[in-house]
């Protein structure tokens, strides 16, 4: 018998043995709660797959991202938003802030995860192909973060999003700069928030951006007062329309 054959014959079963003592040995986890699973569950228990699926499901607001009722929208707005003016155009949001979905953005976003990129890209790039604006957009802006906050995470976690939900014929563009290291939202008032961002943003010289289409991305909107500002600034330099995409919204009573 020639080695090439035996090669062959021999190692697809080595390579299922290997694989099946690495499952004894090392057993996979949820990449959530930690406990065991099969290999073949994707990185989550039934458990947290189900809450996972909750949190997606529910209807949404495209103007503000606020879980609402269909029949809670009148001429494209919620209760919420209806009295409100915003610079962007739209928005587009995988689910809301809680459970599962809150777990895996947490472990992207502070625990180093970048690996989670992969799994919450494609559920962000399943819901920009159903929302209409996708196909749109000219140009694809990751919501930056200040020099010193990304040098001490390592990364921005909407750029790595970005790359990845862009289609193939557009680009990601970095022009949009965060000038201040503003303090984190989640405890801020609403009110707090707009102040907190207002003119923290800017856009770089020699800017693509004059009468382009920007789907702007970030991981999480608490009030929509971050992704405002960034689509003030952004129109301030020419842009036609600003969409956005978030993984969650978790907007707080106002």
């Amino acid at each position: 018998m020639e080695v090439r054959e035996l090669y062959r014959r021999i190692v697809p079963h080595a390579s299922a043995l290997i694989q099946s003592a690495s499952h004894l040995f090392w057993p996979a986890r949820c990449l959530v709660c930690q406990n065991s699973i099969h290999p073949d569950d994707e990185g989550l228990c039934a458990d947290c797959w189900q809450n996972l699926s909750a949190s997606v499901a529910s209807d949404y607001c495209r103007r503000c991202g606020r879980d609402v009722s269909p029949f809670g929208i009148v001429d494209g707005r919620c209760g919420g938003c209806r009295e409100k003016n915003y610079h962007f155009d739209g928005v587009a949001r995988v689910g809301v802030y809680e459970s599962t979905l809150r777990s895996l953005i947490l472990a992207f976003k502070f625990s180093e995860k970048t690996e989670l990129d992969a799994r919450l890209s494609e559920m962000l790039k399943q819901t920009l192909v159903g929302c209409g604006f996708y196909e749109q957009t000219d140009v694809i802006v990751p919501v930056p973060l200040h020099w010193r906050r990304k040098l001490r995470r390592g990364y921005n976690q909407s750029y790595l999003l970005a790359k990845r939900v862009k289609p193939a014929d557009r680009v990601v563009s970095t022009d949009l700069v965060r000038i201040r290291n503003t303090q984190q939202q989640w405890d801020l008032t609403p009110a707090q928030r707009r102040r907190n961002v207002k003119g923290a943003f800017a856009i770089r010289k020699g800017h693509p951006f004059k009468g382009k289409s920007v789907l702007l991305i970030d991981d999480i909107s608490t009030s929509g007062a971050t992704l405002n500002e960034c689509a003030k600034t952004l129109k301030l330099a020419g842009v036609e329309k600003v969409y956005t995409a978030v993984l969650a919204t978790a907007f707080h009573d106002e």
